[in-house]
């Protein structure tokens, strides 16, 4: 189709080399397959990629960019297909501060693009943007508001003692 949907799970092995692809579909593996270290459903991500860089017979060279909020796993993403630690992952947001071009085989180069956060309103909402994950933790001056703001979108149950 136009905008394909692929079930992927990136790899959380922490090697820096031959990190673990399962064969499985990510749609249907067990839980315990996605439970695991190894990534999931890289193959059917592969594949998709392949198709964009073919131009009727020829094969053609593609440069994907890697694009989303920041924390939400790009690098992983890129790390898990090319099967090893090309790009710095970390729990906080920022570790990727500049674009990194991977190549991930003749045909396909990957992009790791530090996330992005669309402004919306002047000035940037301060609740929202830490939610985002644009800002770590403990750099926000105001912690209670983004907490919050946390509060006021969950049940009740979901934070009290059941």
């Amino acid at each position: 189709g136009e905008f394909p949907t692929v079930a992927f799970k990136a790899c959380t092995q922490q090697q820096s080399r031959n990190l673990k692809q399962s064969r499985l579909p990510a749609a249907t593996a067990p839980e315990e397959v996605l439970a695991g270290g190894a990534c999931v459903g890289a193959d059917c991500l592969l594949r998709v990629l392949a198709n964009y860089s073919r131009s009727g017979e020829v094969k053609t060279t593609i440069t994907v960019g890697v694009v989303g909020y920041p924390n939400v796993g790009k690098s992983s993403l890129i790390n898990s297909l090319k099967r090893s630690r090309a790009c710095g992952v970390g729990a906080t947001p920022g570790v990727t501060k500049c674009l990194q071009a991977v190549q991930l085989d003749r045909h396909i180069q990957l992009l790791d693009c530090p996330g992005v956060v669309m402004a919306t309103g002047t000035p940037p909402n301060a609740t929202i943007t830490p939610l985002r994950g644009v800002l770590a933790p403990e750099k926000l001056q105001d912690p209670l508001g983004p907490a919050a703001a946390i509060l006021r979108r969950c049940p009740p149950k979901q934070v009290g003692k059941n």
